[in-house]
C-alpha cells in the first residue's frame, strides 16, 4: 500500500510542474504576436480609404450561379452535428420571483423590503447589526430596519446607533407618559439609498403603558405611480396592555392618515405580543407567516394589500427570545399587472344616428320578406346583415390603448409638460429642469381641477347619474374589469363549451323532436307600438350580441325598425319557430373566485341578440299576466314586492317561532344545484306550462327557443368551435328566470312541519323538529331528491351543508343527514343569500365580514376627499358605496345584533362622517325607516307569504303583537316592525 500512496502523492506534482512550463511558453508567444501585430501602423486617411474600397467593391464571382463545393449527405458527420449544437441560441427568458426581482432593484421595490427584529437592547446589538449590514447583502440592502424593545434612553445620542447609510428615527419610553423607565422604545433605521433623511417627516410618536409606535411619512427616490408616499409605522404593545384600548388608539391615527393621504402605501409593523390589529381593521392583511417566538406570531406587519409581503425567519439578534424576519414585498404594481389593452370602438354621434334614421326611413322592408319567401329564419337573418351593413358603412371606428396604471385627467397637456421636463433634465440646466418641474405640478394641479369640475358638473347641473358614476368609479377604481388573464390557452374556450354542453348526454330532446304544431293561432301578437317602446327602453351600454346589431342603433331608430321586427316577431309567434339569430349566444366566461382551479370555476354568461331580448321581455310579461298570484308563494326571486331580505325574514321567524316551544330544534339545508339553469329539458318544461294553462302555440315556441341553439365560447381573441345545444336556458336570457321559476314551482313540502324556501336556484330545507322526531324531516329530504332526479336537476353533496339550531341546555348527537348515500357536512356558520347564518343565530360573524368590506370601501372615499370633491357627491359615494354595505338585509338582523356588534358598526359611519365632513343617518334610523316601509310593503301585498303575521286589532289603527317567550324572538323583524308601526299609530 505504501508504493501506491506515493505516487498519489507525487503524481499532483509532476502534473502541476509541466502545466507551468506549458504557460510560459504560451505567454512568450503572446508577447511575440503583439510586438509583431506593433510593426504594422495606419494612419486616418488611409483607414478611411479602405474601408470605402470595401464597401463599394463589386464582386468578381457570381455566387448565385456556384456549384456547390460538397454534395448533401443523407448523414451528417459529428463534427457537423456538434456544430449545429454550438450554434444553438441561447434560450430566451430570465429566471422569475420574488428574491430575484428584488436582487435586480433593491432601492427600487414597489414597497419597501422589511428587516422586522425584537433586539432587546439595541446597545448590546450594534456589534452584530454592524456586522450583518457588513456581510450580509439583505441586511445591507434593507431599504428599512425596525426594531423594538430598543431599551434607549434620552441620554444616547442617535449618532451613536446609527449604522453607516442609514438615518436612525426613535422613539424611546418615559417614565412620564408610560409609568416605566426601562424597556420598551421603537426605532427605524432607514436606507439612505432608499430615501433621503430630508424626505422622511415624523408624524407622530405615542408612549402610554398599553401602547407605543412611531410613525412616519417617507417620500423615497421611486415609487410606483400608484402611491404618493410611504406610511410606516413601528408598534410594540406589551404582553400585560390593554390590547382593545391600545388597538383603538393606534386605528385612530391610522384612520386620520388614510384621511390626509389617502393614496399613501401604509406598513404597520412590530411587536404586538397578544394583540390582532384585524380585530379591528379587518381590511389590513397580515404578512408574517413564519413564527416568531416558539410556536406563536408575535411580531407582525399588516398591510392593505393582499400577498403584498413574503416573510422569511432570520436569527435573533444576539441572545433575543424573538427571531426576526425579513420580509421581501411580493407585491406588483399595476403598470406590470397587465399589459396595455386596446379597444376598439365606435366614434357615435348625432350625425351618424340621423343618416342611420335616414337610411332606414327610405329601405324598402317588404323586399326582405318577399325574398325569403316565408322562411323566419332567412328574414331575420338578411334583416340583420342589412342592418349591419349599413352601421359599418356609416359609423367609423378608432383603436384606443388604455393603461393599467393611467389617470383618469392625464390628458394631453399634462402629457407635454412631461416631456418639457424629461428634456430639461436631459440638458443638464438645473434652472430650466426648476422651471419644468414647477411648470409640469401646475398642470398636473389644473388638470385635476379640471376633471373634478367635469364630474361635479354631471351632479349638479346635467343631473347625469351613469357620467357622474363613471367618473366616480375612475378616479377611484372603484369596480374594475376583470380581464382574463394573458396567458389563457387557445384550448381553453373548446374546453370550456364541451363542459358546459356536458348536459346534453342526459337530454333526449332534440331540435327535431318538438311538440306537434297546435292547430289554433296564437293569440299573442305584438304591435309595433309595443316592439318601439321595447327599442327604446333599451340600455344602449349594454354589449351588442353575436347578431352585431348595438343597442344605440335600436334606441335611435325605434321608429325606423319598429315595423320589420314587429313583422318578424308575428311571424316567429305564429308558426312557433324562432330564428336561429335570435337563439344564437356566445357565453363569456366569468370567474367565481380570483385562483382558477379547474373549469367550474367558470360561470357562464351568455351573450344574446339584444333583438330577441326585447322579444324576450314582451312574452315575459304575458306569460306573467296569465299567472296566478299565489303561485309557489316561497319562491322569492324574478317577483315584485320580493327580495333575499324577504327571504331570510321568512326564514328566521319561521325558525324562532318553532323555538319557542320546549324540546324543539331545528334542521336548516342548504342545497346546491350544479349548474342548475343548464339542466333544465325543454320537453319537460313544455308540460309543465301547458299543466300552468299556457296555450299549444307559445309552449311550442318556447319549446323551439330552447333548442338547436347555437353556442361559442370566447375569451379575449380566441373563440371556441360552434356547439348546438338541446338542454338548458342560457344565463343572460330574459325570459329564463323566469323559465327555471315556473320549472321548479312544483318543488314544495310535502309536511307540514318543514319549509322549502327558494330565492332563484338557491333552495333551502327547514326541517322544525319536535321531541327528537325527525321521520319528517328526513322523508322531506328523500322526498326533494327523488323530484330532483326526475327533473335532471343534479345535487352537488359537496357543496350542501346542513347547520342545526339546537338551545336545548342538554347536548345530543344529531345523526347526519344523507344524500344519495353521502353525508351532508354540517357547518357553524353558512352564508345564506349574502347574509352569515350561524348556528347559534348570532350576528358577529356577519358584522365582522360586513365591518371588513365596509372598511375596504372607506379608501375610495378618502381618494375622493383628497381630490376636494364636493360633499354632497361624497355623501352619495358613501350612501352607494359604504352605507349599502352595512344595511344590506338590515332589517332581518340587526334587531338581534349585540351592542358590541352595533358600536363596530357605527365606527365606520363615525369614520365616514368624518371624511365626508357632513352628518350621515346612523343604522338605527336606516333599520328603523326600513321596517316600517318593508312593513306596510307586505300590508298592502295580500300574496305575500308573511301577509298573514299582521293583524288589525278592532280599533283600525294597531297591529297585533307577537307574543314571544324569548329575546330572540322579540328582538327580530316581524315583531319590531309591528312595534314600531304601532309607536307612529300613537304619534
Amino acid at each position: 500500500m505504501a508504493p501506491k500512496m506515493a505516487a498519489v502523492l507525487h503524481a499532483p506534482a509532476q502534473q502541476y510542474s509541466f502545466l507551468f512550463v506549458l504557460t510560459i511558453l504560451a505567454f512568450y508567444l503572446l508577447l511575440l504576436v503583439v510586438e509583431v501585430g506593433s510593426l504594422i501602423t495606419y494612419d486616418r486617411d488611409t483607414l478611411i480609404r479602405i474601408g470605402h474600397s470595401v464597401a463599394h467593391r463589386n464582386s468578381d464571382f457570381n455566387f448565385l450561379n456556384a456549384d456547390a463545393l460538397f454534395t448533401n449527405r443523407a448523414e451528417p458527420s459529428l463534427w457537423e452535428t456538434r456544430r449545429h449544437r454550438r450554434k444553438r441560441s441561447r434560450r430566451r427568458g430570465k429566471r422569475a420571483g420574488v428574491l430575484v426581482r428584488l436582487r435586480q432593484r433593491a432601492f427600487r421595490p414597489p414597497l419597501p423590503t422589511i428587516l422586522l427584529a425584537n433586539v432587546q437592547s439595541l446597545e448590546n446589538k450594534l456589534g452584530e447589526l454592524g456586522v450583518r449590514i457588513s456581510y450580509q447583502r439583505e441586511t445591507r440592502d434593507c431599504c428599512v430596519i425596525c426594531l423594538t424593545e430598543t431599551w434607549l434612553s434620552g441620554e444616547v445620542p442617535n449618532s451613536a446607533i446609527e449604522p453607516a447609510g442609514f438615518s436612525a428615527h426613535r422613539a424611546d419610553r418615559t417614565r412620564e407618559l408610560s409609568g416605566k423607565s426601562r424597556g420598551g422604545g421603537v426605532c427605524f433605521m432607514v436606507n439612505n439609498s432608499w430615501c433621503d433623511r430630508r424626505n422622511i417627516h415624523l408624524i407622530k410618536s405615542f408612549c402610554s403603558p398599553d401602547l407605543e409606535y412611531l410613525m412616519l411619512l417617507c417620500r423615497p427616490y421611486w415609487l410606483p405611480r400608484e402611491f404618493t408616499a410611504v406610511i410606516i409605522t413601528a408598534v410594540y404593545i406589551p404582553p400585560q396592555a390593554d390590547t382593545e384600548q391600545a388597538l383603538k388608539e393606534l386605528y385612530g391615527r391610522i384612520g386620520e392618515q388614510e384621511t390626509a393621504h389617502p393614496e399613501a402605501a401604509i406598513i404597520v409593523t412590530g411587536d404586538f405580543n397578544k394583540a390582532d390589529l384585524r380585530t379591528i381593521a379587518p381590511k389590513l392583511h397580515q404578512h408574517v407567516t413564519c413564527n416568531t417566538r416558539e410556536d406563536r406570531v408575535l411580531d407582525r406587519c399588516y398591510t392593505p394589500f393582499p400577498n403584498g409581503y413574503k416573510s422569511l425567519p432570520r436569527p435573533p439578534f444576539g441572545k433575543s427570545d424573538h427571531c426576526s424576519v425579513l420580509l421581501l414585498p411580493a407585491y406588483r404594481q399595476k403598470l406590470k399587472r397587465g399589459a396595455p389593452a386596446l379597444r376598439t370602438i365606435r366614434c357615435w354621434s348625432d350625425q351618424s344616428d340621423s343618416v342611420l334614421q335616414d337610411c332606414f326611413d327610405h329601405v324598402d322592408w317588404e323586399m326582405f320578406r318577399s325574398a325569403s319567401d316565408g322562411d323566419v329564419d332567412a328574414y331575420a337573418d338578411t334583416v340583420t346583415c342589412f342592418i349591419r351593413k349599413c352601421i359599418d358603412d356609416v359609423v367609423p371606428t378608432k383603436t384606443i390603448r388604455d393603461y393599467p396604471n393611467q389617470k383618469p385627467w392625464f390628458n394631453s397637456e399634462v402629457r407635454a409638460a412631461l416631456r418639457a421636463r424629461t428634456s430639461a433634465f436631459s440638458s443638464g440646466s438645473v434652472q430650466e429642469y426648476k422651471q419644468a418641474s414647477y411648470a409640469l405640478r401646475s398642470t398636473i394641479r389644473s388638470a385635476k381641477h379640471k376633471y373634478r369640475v367635469k364630474v361635479e358638473g354631471y351632479f349638479t347641473t346635467n343631473n347625469n347619474a351613469r357620467s357622474l358614476w363613471q367618473g366616480l368609479n375612475n378616479i377611484t377604481d372603484f369596480k374594475k374589469e376583470n380581464n382574463h388573464p394573458p396567458d389563457t390557452a387557445a384550448s381553453l374556450p373548446d374546453e370550456l363549451n364541451t363542459f358546459y354542453a356536458r348536459f346534453e348526454a342526459g337530454n333526449s330532446t332534440s331540435s327535431t323532436e318538438r311538440a306537434p304544431a297546435a292547430a289554433e293561432v296564437s293569440p299573442l301578437s305584438v304591435s309595433i307600438a309595443d316592439v318601439a317602446r321595447s327599442f327604446r327602453r333599451v340600455n344602449t351600454r349594454k354589449a351588442a350580441g353575436p347578431d352585431g346589431i348595438p343597442g344605440r342603433v335600436l334606441r335611435v331608430c325605434a321608429v325606423q325598425l319598429a315595423g320589420v321586427f314587429t313583422d318578424i316577431f308575428n311571424l316567429s309567434l305564429s308558426h312557433s319557430v324562432v330564428p336561429l339569430c335570435f337563439k344564437t349566444s356566445t357565453i363569456v366566461p366569468v370567474p367565481k373566485q380570483s385562483k382558477i382551479t379547474c373549469l367550474n370555476d367558470w360561470r357562464p354568461v351568455a351573450l344574446t341578440s339584444i333583438v330577441s331580448k326585447c322579444l324576450e321581455r314582451l312574452i315575459r310579461d304575458y306569460i306573467c299576466s296569465l299567472l296566478p298570484a299565489s303561485l309557489d308563494p316561497l319562491q322569492f326571486a324574478y317577483r315584485n314586492n320580493r327580495s333575499t331580505d324577504d327571504a331570510i325574514a321568512f326564514t328566521l321567524h319561521t325558525v324562532l317561532s318553532h323555538l319557542e316551544k320546549k324540546n324543539t330544534y331545528v334542521r336548516m339545508l342548504f342545497i346546491d344545484y350544479s349548474s342548475a339553469f343548464n339542466t333544465i329539458v325543454p320537453s319537460k318544461l313544455s308540460v309543465k306550462l301547458r299543466t300552468l294553462g299556457l296555450n299549444n302555440s307559445l309552449c311550442s315556441w318556447i319549446l323551439d327557443f330552447l333548442t338547436g341553439r347555437r353556442q361559442v365560447v370566447r375569451m379575449g381573441r380566441n373563440i371556441s368551435s360552434p356547439l348546438t345545444l338541446n338542454t338548458g336556458a342560457p344565463q343572460g336570457c330574459v325570459l329564463s328566470p323566469l323559465l327555471y321559476s315556473l320549472y321548479t314551482h312544483d318543488c314544495v313540502a310535502t309536511h307540514s312541519s318543514n319549509a322549502i324556501v327558494k330565492f332563484a336556484d338557491d333552495t333551502t330545507v327547514v326541517g322544525l323538529i319536535t321531541d327528537s322526531d325527525e321521520a319528517a324531516y328526513r322523508e322531506e329530504v328523500h322526498t326533494l331528491t327523488h323530484w330532483c332526479q326526475e327533473n335532471h336537476l343534479l345535487l352537488n353533496t359537496t357543496k350542501t351543508k346542513e347547520i342545526i339550531v339546537d338551545f336545548r341546555r342538554q347536548e345530543r348527537e344529531h345523526t347526519p343527514i344523507t344524500i344519495s348515500g353521502s353525508p351532508v357536512e354540517r357547518v357553524t356558520s353558512f352564508k345564506f343569500l349574502g347574509v352569515h347564518i350561524t348556528e347559534d343565530l348570532t350576528w358577529t360573524t356577519h358584522t365582522n365580514a360586513v365591518v371588513k368590506k365596509a372598511h375596504q370601501r372607506l379608501f375610495f372615499l378618502r381618494r375622493l376627499r383628497k381630490l376636494r370633491m364636493n360633499q354632497k357627491i361624497l355623501k352619495t359615494f358613501y350612501t352607494c358605496a359604504v352605507e349599502s354595505i352595512i344595511t344590506g338585509c338590515i332589517t332581518s338582523w340587526y334587531g338581534n345584533s349585540t351592542g358590541l356588534n352595533r358600536r363596530s358598526l357605527q365606527r365606520v359611519v363615525r369614520t365616514a362622517r368624518h371624511i365626508v365632513g357632513v352628518e350621515l343617518p346612523s343604522l338605527q334610523e336606516i333599520y328603523n325607516r326600513r321596517c316600517v316601509r318593508k312593513a306596510q310593503r307586505i300590508i298592502n301585498d295580500p300574496s305575500h307569504p308573511s301577509h298573514g303575521l299582521f293583524h288589525l286589532l278592532p280599533s283600525g289603527r294597531r297591529h297585533r303583537s307577537i307574543r314571544a317567550r324569548t329575546s330572540r324572538l322579540r328582538d327580530s323583524f316581524f315583531p319590531q316592525a309591528i312595534r314600531l308601526l304601532n309607536t307612529q299609530g300613537k304619534d
